[in-house]
């Protein structure tokens, strides 16, 4: 079984205890119920918790408070008390897990069971699924400004996916939360696909969430008993004229997918509480806790949503974001700029404020590919430092939105099958999905988006891809001109294409189209001059903190072993 540990055993010094870890046998950590949250804006006490209550019941039928969860492992109960804005008394729901894992019931998208199968504990790290509980709102917007709310407290059951350092000390303190992409009607890993050297090699943390009823579909397909607890069902019963005849073609009207907001809040604010699965049983934090939210294509939309609309109910509720920071990831104007807020509601129109970020109050990452940037340039905004419009805008040149490596951080083949899902091409008409490696620009992205929260330190300025008459400027290879530059377009032995055709995604997979060898020698003349030039370009990028020095070094070794010319 092809493994990938071995490129994350070296790395920054700093974070050298992360590898020393791959050795350490973590404890079985039991089960737990966590009352918290039912709805936007609802606080917790921590002061308030009690004692838990474990109940060794390997057959997972012990009483835990609430109805225990089948495959749940060893419950627990927390119960502590609970408090809104005006102090009243909340109802409450809950986080079960880790939800027990075996040979054949393990989490949809495991690390141990993706295409290219990953070796978490032989780099200091653990997984676990959990099942969070909770009361959602399902809102509408019907202007600029803060959504309101159109149907109350609809319950739900969806699950989260926790990577994290085996030891407390190796935690870094930061949180990257992301709602999984539903787009091929099953959860991706997209920001553990794009990030996990940054995230590994520093300590973080990463959450997906499920988040879209099409996804649980699928895990319900895939595991009928494991994740037969899971519901995002529609608050209105079919015979209500606000449950609407017509609704998405991946959608419900028995579903409903506006409960997604209030989940985010939810799993946020859990994972701020003494009972999170990231407080390490209370050990000394070594780094104040930040929960950096992601989102990619569908999800990068959803954040348009979150933001604009839910983010300031949570911070005029509670007086806080609940997200230090946001990565909003080839999502914008045109392009998956923004989501209905509940399944039977229209889009804003383009060009309305909603579709543009503007004095979130915290810092934003905004980001499009080589296959989007022109369908989203309405999106484009101007920079700023001004701290509560903290905004960077970058154009990645070169990378394509929808390519291998989401295929390969994704669930094993196999387990899609499982789930009844057809399993995306990794082949366009032009070849194989682009192989150009964005994870250059996102491993950067993280990097200093955490220096921008923790230390002031504000990223560097992109330029925009160039385009004149609704097109891109070509140099004489065939590549765009501007965006973020790497050595695949400044020392290039392919011109690289956004857009592909073929089934699927290939629309916006992308693909490369390698030099002749002819031009190769022409460019250059010798492979070390090649190398020298590979090495000088990347130099200047990473002391321009455009791509992390462990990327450059990186690229810099593919270079000398690549047949150039």
């Amino acid at each position: 079984m092809k493994v990938r540990d071995e490129q994350f055993r070296a790395g920054h010094p700093r974070r050298r205890a992360v590898w020393r870890t791959w050795a350490v046998v973590t404890a079985v950590i039991a089960a737990f119920s966590l009352v918290m949250t039912p709805a936007v804006g609802q606080s917790l006490d921590p002061s308030a918790f009690g004692s838990a209550t474990v109940a060794a019941d390997d057959s997972a039928t012990a009483d835990s408070g609430p109805a225990a969860i089948p495959g749940a492992g060893v419950p627990a109960t927390v119960t502590p008390r609970l408090t809104g804005p005006s102090g009243a008394p909340l109802t409450s729901t809950r986080i079960t897990g880790p939800i027990r894992v075996t040979s054949t019931s393990y989490p949809f998208g495991a690390a141990n069971h993706t295409r290219v199968p990953e070796n978490l504990a032989a780099i200091g790290y653990v997984e676990e699924e959990y099942f969070v509980s909770g009361l959602a709102n399902v809102y509408t917007w019907p202007a600029p400004g803060p959504a309101v709310v159109r149907t109350a407290n609809a319950p739900y059951t969806t699950r989260i996916l926790v990577r994290r350092p085996a030891r407390a000390s190796a935690f870094s303190g930061n949180v990257v939360v992301e709602p999984l992409n539903p787009s091929n009607l099953f959860d991706l890993n997209l920001g553990w696909g794009l990030m996990h050297e940054q995230l590994i090699r520093n300590g973080d943390v990463w959450v997906g969430v499920t988040v879209k009823p099409v996804s649980m579909q699928t895990l319900k397909t895939f595991n009928p008993v494991r994740y037969a607890p899971l519901s995002m069902n529609n608050p209105l019963p079919l015979d209500d004229p606000r449950n609407c005849a017509t609704v998405p073609a991946d959608s419900s009207r028995t579903t409903e997918n506006g409960l997604a907001w209030d989940i985010y809040s939810q799993v946020g604010q859990l994972l701020r509480t003494s009972a999170s699965p990231v407080h390490y049983g209370g050990a000394k934090a070594h780094h104040a806790l930040k929960l950096y939210g992601f989102g990619y294509s569908q999800t990068g939309g959803y954040m348009y949503d979150y933001i604009n609309a839910v983010a300031p109910r949570v911070k005029a509720e509670t007086g806080r974001s609940i997200y230090d920071a946001y990565i909003v990831a080839v999502a914008g104007g045109a392009f998956a700029g923004i989501y209905p807020i509940n399944q039977c509601e229209a889009l804003p129109a383009l060009g309305d404020p909603r579709r543009q970020f503007s004095n979130v109050g915290v810092p934003i990452i905004h980001v499009m590919s080589q296959s989007d940037y022109l369908r989203g340039i309405t999106a484009r905004r101007p920079d700023s430092d001004v701290p509560s419009d903290a905004y960077r805008q970058y154009e990645m040149a070169g990378a394509g939105h929808a390519t291998q490596t989401e295929l390969d951080f994704a669930a094993a083949p196999a387990d899609i099958e499982k789930g009844g899902r057809a399993v995306p091409p990794s082949n366009c008409n032009e070849g194989p999905r682009s192989r150009f490696p964005s994870s250059i620009f996102f491993d950067a992205f993280l990097r200093n988006l955490d220096d921008w929260v923790r230390r002031g330190i504000a990223p560097p300025h992109g330029s925009p891809i160039v385009v004149q008459n609704g097109a891109p400027v070509l140099d004489r290879f065939g590549n765009v001109v501007g965006g973020l530059r790497s050595p695949y377009l400044d020392v290039p032995t392919s011109t690289w294409y956004g857009s592909s055709t073929g089934p699927s995604f290939c629309a916006i997979a992308g693909h490369e189209v390698p030099f002749s060898q002819a031009l190769l020698q022409q460019i250059y003349p010798t492979h070390t001059v090649y190398v020298r030039a590979v090495a000088k370009d990347t130099r200047a990028l990473v002391k321009q903190r455009f791509i992390t020095r462990y990327d450059g070094d990186r690229l810099v070794r593919e270079a000398s072993t690549a047949e150039v010319p």
